[in-house]
C-alpha cells in the first residue's frame, strides 16, 4: 500500500489541479451538477473573491500512486465566527476516492491548519459564505443535483463515521415540488388576493435596466437577503464588495420573468420586502460542459438552457421575506405570480434547494403543492 502525500495548493497550476479533480472523480455521473471551472477559479482565488476581506483559507491535495486522489479546502470566516461566537475552521470543496487512508490524510491536514490558527472545532461542508454550496448529501443519492448544491458519493458520510469524532451540527432538507398542470392552487390564490387587499403588498418583476441602473434594484434585493437570512445557521452578512461581486457574476444570467419581487405599496417608493429568484435548471447543461469549461461548446448548452428554457425543472435559488412581513402571508404572492410563468415555460417540477430542517415557516409554504422531501444533507462538527 503506497503512502498518501499531502501537498498545499501554492500556485495557479496546483489550483487548476484542485478544481479539475472533481471533474475526473465524477466523470459520467448522471446526478452531479459540476461547477463551471471559471466560477471555482474565481471563488478560490485569494485575489478575486471578495470574501477574503474577512476569510482566510488553505487548500490541500492528496496524492496516491502519483495521482491526485482527493482535495479539501480549510476556511476560516472570521466575520461568521465573531457573529456566532465560535472558533470554527470550515471544510469545503472536499472530494476523495473511496480510500479511508486518503480521506484521513485530507482531514488531518485541514484540522492541523485549523488548530494552528487557534480554532477549536471543524465544521462543514461549508464555503466561504452562505452563497457557496453547503452540506454533505446523506439522503437522495439517486436524485439530480442542482447548481446551488453539492453532490457527493454515498461513501463520503460513511468515511466520516469511520474516521470518528464527527457529529451532526445542522441538517438541511430539499423538496421536489410538482408544478400544477394548470391554474394556481386555490389556497395560494385566496391568501395572495387577501394579502394584496388587506396589506397592499403586490408582486412585481424588475426590468434588467433597473437591476443595474439608478434604481439599484439588485442591491435592494441583496439587502433583503441580508436582513432575511441574518439569523440562519452560520450566516455572515454580505459586504458591499460581495454584493457588487454577486451582482456582476449572477444577475446577468437571470431571466427577469422568473424573478419576483414583493413591493409594499404603502411606502412612497414601493419598498421591496420580499424576493423569489428562480432559474431554469442548469444541471444537464453543466454536465455537457467538458471539464467545466464554456469553450468550445459548453456556452451553447448553457445559453440554450437559460434562454430557451430547455429543461423540465426550475430551481428555486432564493426565497426571502423580511421578518416583519412573514406573518402576513407575503410568500403566497411569490407563487401566485410565478406558478403561471412556470407553466408557460413548460416546467414540470421545481427544486427548493437547501432549507434548514428546523425552518418550519419555509417548509409550511409547500403544503399547498404536491411535494416530496427527496434529499437531506448535513453539516458535521468535530472538536479539535
Amino acid at each position: 500500500m503506497s503512502a498518501v502525500e499531502i501537498r498545499k495548493v501554492t500556485d495557479k497550476k496546483s489550483l487548476k489541479a484542485f478544481i479539475d479533480f472533481h471533474y475526473d472523480l465524477y466523470k459520467g455521473n448522471q446526478y452531479d451538477a459540476p461547477n463551471l471551472f471559471s466560477d471555482d477559479m474565481h471563488t478560490l482565488s485569494k485575489d478575486k473573491n471578495a470574501a477574503f476581506e474577512f476569510c482566510e483559507a488553505e487548500y490541500f491535495l492528496a496524492y496516491k500512486d502519483g495521482k491526485v486522489a482527493g482535495r479539501i479546502a480549510a476556511i476560516i470566516n472570521h466575520r461568521a465566527n465573531d457573529a456566532w461566537n465560535r472558533q470554527s475552521v470550515r471544510f469545503g470543496w472536499v472530494d476523495f476516492i473511496d480510500d479511508l487512508e486518503v480521506s484521513k490524510a485530507l482531514f488531518d491536514a485541514a484540522e492541523k491548519w485549523g488548530r494552528e490558527k487557534g480554532m477549536t472545532e471543524m465544521v462543514g461542508p461549508l464555503g466561504f459564505t452562505d452563497m457557496d454550496p453547503e452540506g454533505m448529501l446523506i439522503e437522495g443519492f439517486d436524485q439530480m443535483g442542482t447548481m446551488a448544491t453539492i453532490y457527493n458519493y454515498p461513501y463520503y458520510p460513511k468515511h466520516l463515521e469511520q474516521l470518528g469524532g464527527w457529529e451532526k451540527d445542522n441538517d438541511y432538507v430539499e423538496f421536489k415540488l410538482i408544478v400544477p398542470k394548470e391554474g394556481i392552487p386555490e389556497k395560494f390564490k385566496k391568501i395572495a388576493e387577501l394579502v394584496m387587499k388587506r396589506y397592499n403588498l403586490h408582486p412585481a418583476h424588475p426590468k434588467r435596466s433597473q437591476v443595474f441602473g439608478k434604481e439599484q434594484i439588485g442591491r435592494k434585493v441583496l439587502d433583503v437577503v441580508n436582513k432575511t437570512f441574518g439569523h440562519l445557521y452560520g450566516y455572515s452578512q454580505m459586504t458591499e464588495a460581495q454584493i457588487d461581486e454577486y451582482l456582476k457574476m449572477y444577475f446577468p444570467m437571470l431571466d427577469m420573468n422568473l424573478v419576483c419581487l414583493i413591493e409594499d405599496w404603502n411606502t412612497p417608493n414601493h419598498d421591496i420586502v420580499g424576493v423569489g429568484i428562480s432559474i431554469t435548471s442548469m444541471t444537464r447543461a453543466l454536465q455537457k460542459c467538458r471539464r467545466g469549461r464554456l469553450w468550445p461548446f459548453g456556452w451553447w448548452h448553457c445559453l440554450r438552457a437559460l434562454k430557451f428554457h430547455k429543461a423540465e425543472c426550475v430551481d428555486l435559488m432564493l426565497v426571502g421575506i423580511l421578518p416583519e412581513y412573514q406573518q402576513k402571508g407575503a410568500n403566497a404572492l411569490l407563487f401566485y405570480d410565478l406558478i403561471p410563468r412556470y407553466q408557460k415555460y413548460g416546467f414540470k417540477w421545481g427544486e427548493t434547494n437547501v432549507e434548514m430542517e428546523t425552518n418550519e415557516k419555509v417548509q409550511s409554504q409547500w403544503q399547498y403543492l404536491e411535494h416530496t422531501q427527496h434529499k437531506r444533507r448535513r453539516c458535521f462538527k468535530k472538536n479539535l
